[in-house]
């Protein structure tokens, strides 16, 4: 099982997704953490309460019945299911901080596109909410930034960095030029973005539980001091 289990009870099931193995996929012979979590738990419900895309590593949080699951996304429509990401982009922020509103809406070719906040209405875009801390440069071609989201759009991160100026290294579908070269010279294999962190209050007991790793990919290595 490709799938790491953090933290397991009678309710919920913390697990991290190595990157290149998909949440949950229709195809045919493909493997999927869902697959693998309920052959673990030997169940056939698992709720999903949050997703990460293919290519990205990190922590995720399920349901093992339908009143967990529905209270963990309750908490996530809430904003008090708080999750923390790392990401090493090409190039260096001209602010150590700041905070992206950008609005965004999911194109027929599975991209998210950003358009003007008065486009927004008229093409269903929704408003999403980053704000991002420097930790680290490495050459003075690639940083290393801390991420929280406000909201949970489709491929938010990685398209909001890009439109920033700041591509997340890895990333061929909102990559550019040059950070698919750079990719390319530091053997970048796949989006180089992580959900570190994950905390929110458990379903049942109401207890806060926090959970942390630090990232897997080769590319965060050179960034290991500011772990």
């Amino acid at each position: 099982m490709r799938t790491g289990i953090e933290y397991e009870d009678d309710h919920i099931i913390v697990a991290y997704k190595p990157a290149g193995l998909a949440v949950q996929t229709a195809k045919v012979g493909q493997a999927d953490m869902v697959s693998e979590l309920k052959n673990h738990i030997k169940s056939g419900y698992l709720g999903i309460v949050h997703r990460l895309d293919q290519p990205v590593e990190g922590l995720l949080v399920f349901g093992k019945n339908r009143e967990a699951a529905a209270a963990l996304t309750r908490q996530l429509g809430a904003g008090t299911l708080h999750k923390h990401y790392y990401a090493v982009v090409c190039g260096v922020p001209v602010k150590e901080q700041d905070e992206l509103t950008d609005y965004m809406v999911k194109g027929p070719d599975r991209r998210a596109q950003i358009v003007p906040k008065e486009q927004a209405g008229s093409t269903g875009a929704g408003r999403a909410v980053l704000r991002y801390q420097l930790l680290a440069v490495q050459d003075e071609r690639c940083s290393l930034l801390d991420i929280h989201i406000d909201t949970g759009r489709f491929h938010q991160i990685r398209a909001q960095l890009s439109h920033a100026g700041l591509p997340i290294l890895g990333d061929l579908k909102y990559g550019t030029e040059r950070s698919v070269q750079l990719s390319r010279e530091l053997s970048v294999g796949s989006v180089a973005l992580c959900a570190c962190e994950l905390a929110f209050l458990h379903p049942v007991s109401g207890k806060r539980l926090c959970f942390g790793i630090v990232p897997g990919g080769a590319v965060f290595q050179g960034f290991n001091q500011a772990f």
